[in-house]
């Protein structure tokens, strides 16, 4: 009988890894191609090059108004310039046009719905998804559960759109179906940080910064660059056209 350590090197060959199991370190190579983000750092981080479209992208917030939602001002741009709606469901308040259409956003096909309850909201996002009307559909939820979300996950599987949702950062420690799950924060400098916490292949190692809106760096003191929610209190109206 062979010895016990002849066996354990021997093992490896008996049984191969089998192609159908993913392993945590494993490179991922057959991701579809995403939509880019218009960063290329953010790009160079994303399995697909970019956000991921027929699935969810969780964007877990740290508050409100240290330049969220203008990390996905270069996607959309790109997207209304297709036909179609970009369908905006219960934003935390009203968009300020003009900064969005200096943004580059043909403002003409952005499409506002307003909702109250987790389950409005759900419905909303799912209708839009299911119009097949739609070049990109971002929502704003908070209370939501694995139940929801598993409804929006299989409605925007038979689509080629990608889902945005914001959420709130503790919802970072609950399960999620999203493909790509990215914590934003306030950086340094008025910088955007982005700590991906889920996204396809192995996991990510430290933050990534961006200027999002090259003025942000300049309104925002290193002092208070740590305080969201202070920055989005003193910037007032800015905060409030949702393109802070």
């Amino acid at each position: 009988m062979a010895p016990e350590s002849g066996l354990m090197q021997t093992a490896p060959k008996l049984w191969p890894p089998h192609p159908d199991v993913w392993r945590a370190g494993d490179t991922v190579t057959d991701v579809p191609a995403g939509l880019p983000t218009g960063f290329a750092e953010l790009d160079r981080a994303l399995p697909g090059g970019g956000w991921p479209v027929s699935d969810i992208t969780e964007l877990l917030c740290e508050g409100r108004g240290y330049g969220e939602l203008s990390l996905l001002l270069p996607m959309l741009s790109a997207c209304s310039r297709n036909d179609g709606w970009i369908v905006w469901v219960a934003p935390p308040a009203v968009p300020h046009l003009p900064a969005l259409s200096a943004a580059g956003i043909v403002t003409s096909r952005l499409l506002i719905i307003q909702a109250g309850s987790v389950g409005e909201r759900t419905w909303a996002l799912r209708q839009a998804l299911e119009s097949e009307a739609c070049t990109a559909v971002v929502g704003w939820l908070e209370g939501m559960d694995m139940a929801s979300l598993r409804r929006l996950h299989l409605a925007v599987r038979n689509t080629s759109v990608p889902l945005m949702l914001f959420r709130p950062a503790s919802a970072a420690q609950a399960a999620s179906p999203a493909v790509l799950r990215l914590r934003l924060g306030a950086g340094e400098q008025g910088s955007l940080q982005i700590d991906i916490l889920k996204r396809r292949g192995r996991p990510s190692d430290g933050s990534i910064n961006l200027v999002t809106r090259p003025g942000l760096a300049a309104a925002v003191a290193p002092g208070q660059s740590k305080s969201s929610s202070k920055i989005a209190r003193q910037r007032g109206s800015t905060a409030l056209r949702l393109i802070a």
